[in-house]
């Protein structure tokens, strides 16, 4: 870390948290809306938010309306059907292999962001009511009502079309800077975190959010006389990520007054204060007079964040993975269950009235799916007595 000259972030689920599962839960009631707007059944609006179906790293099989659980190498791990968890024969007569070419991208989309996780449920809920409802009989790529056909790949490619209107036009970003507090999580440790990395090193920021609803955002989390510009040397926003780190787009300057672009492109050197708009990962080291190795980027996207920045750039890279606590939690108290459980047979069978467990290290090694990006270990301590 001594090497690090410079500190990029994200600004979506990395500096600004959202609240989960309020913001899924406002998301996946505007998708549901729009669904109806475009002619989906009213009854989609009976559809409630289960924070605790989806998870990050699912793919959808556009063919057959499945959500696929798979292993770094396509293995298929877990099917669902809607809500139906299909069995090991089930799922050999669609996968006779149980294996995915995942670089089959126009039948398999990868959901790996958290903004995926309202569409995710989304799906299983589609299928499940189009195989339940009487009105449509099922298809192994779709639903049929009368003449009409409906394939899931027509299905999914509305639901794509409705989140991306749902965060570009629609009121998902308008709601949210209207109830912040509801939405967004305040650490007041925050801006100190900055600081202390400001002392050391520059930060910057490279969002894919507009200015007005960056300048929100970041003006809640940095609520102090400085305001949020004063910790970064650099802010750019529009990025465009994972474009940004290719051929990117063309750098220009925000009017912070307006939040309108200033015409042409931005030639100057850095200046602070001065917000910028597009740009590239190559623009950003000019600007900041870093090399790729100098910097660590932080970012919640695997594939946007972390493996376009590291594969074309070589910055390093700092992966945000919030689930891991929940994931954390649920193995150590697993861990120690078992561990309490042995102890407790060897203290009845051996007779002993005393028994002193010495300190035990028990390295939790946790791998991402998706990729081997890299390892977090973590060192737990576990003491018992008696």
């Amino acid at each position: 870390m001594e090497k690090i000259k410079c500190f990029g972030f994200d600004m979506d689920y990395t500096l600004a948290v959202y609240k989960s599962p309020e913001y899924e839960s406002l998301g996946f009631d505007l998708t549901v809306e729009r669904l109806v707007s475009i002619g989906y059944p009213q009854e989609l609006l009976n559809f409630v938010y289960d924070p605790s179906f989806p998870t990050r790293g699912l793919v959808f099989d556009a063919m057959y309306g499945n959500l696929l659980k798979v292993d770094a190498y396509g293995n298929i791990l877990v099917c669902v059907h809607g809500f139906n968890f299909l069995r090991g024969p089930d799922i050999r007569e669609l996968y006779p292999n149980k294996f995915i070419q995942r670089g089959d991208t126009d039948r398999f989309y990868i959901l790996n962001t958290l903004f995926n996780l309202p569409e995710t449920y989304l799906f299983a809920c589609l299928v499940d009511f189009f195989s339940n409802c009487s009105r449509y009989t099922s298809c192994d790529a779709g639903f049929k009502d009368g003449d009409l056909f409906m394939s899931y790949k027509s299905m999914f490619q509305d639901v794509r079309d409705s989140v991306d209107w749902v965060h570009l036009k629609g009121s998902l970003k308008e709601k949210t800077v209207e109830n912040l507090e509801k939405y967004v999580v305040k650490d007041p440790k925050l801006p100190l975190l900055l600081s202390r990395m400001n002392e050391v090193a520059k930060v910057f920021l490279a969002t894919n959010s507009d200015y007005k609803y960056t300048e929100k955002i970041m003006t809640y989390l940095f609520d102090f006389a400085h305001g949020p510009k004063s910790y970064f040397d650099l802010i750019l926003v529009d990025a465009r990520k994972p474009v940004f780190f290719g051929e990117g787009t063309v750098l220009r300057q925000v009017d912070t007054t307006t939040g309108r672009l200033k015409i042409g492109t931005y030639t100057g050197p850095l200046q602070h204060g001065i917000v910028y708009s597009g740009g590239s990962s190559d623009i950003v080291c000019d600007l900041l007079g870093a090399k790729g190795k100098d910097i660590i980027y932080i970012g919640d996207h695997i594939f946007g964040d972390i493996l376009k920045s590291k594969k074309r750039q070589g910055w390093r890279t700092f992966l945000v993975i919030p689930e891991l606590a929940q994931e954390l939690h649920v193995w150590t108290d697993k861990s120690c269950e078992t561990y309490t459980h042995s102890c407790i047979h060897r203290l009845y069978h051996n007779r002993f009235t005393w028994f002193n467990f010495q300190k035990r290290h028990i390295c939790v090694v946790l791998h991402i799916a998706a990729a081997p990006l890299f390892t977090l270990c973590v060192e737990l301590s576990v003491l018992a007595t008696e």
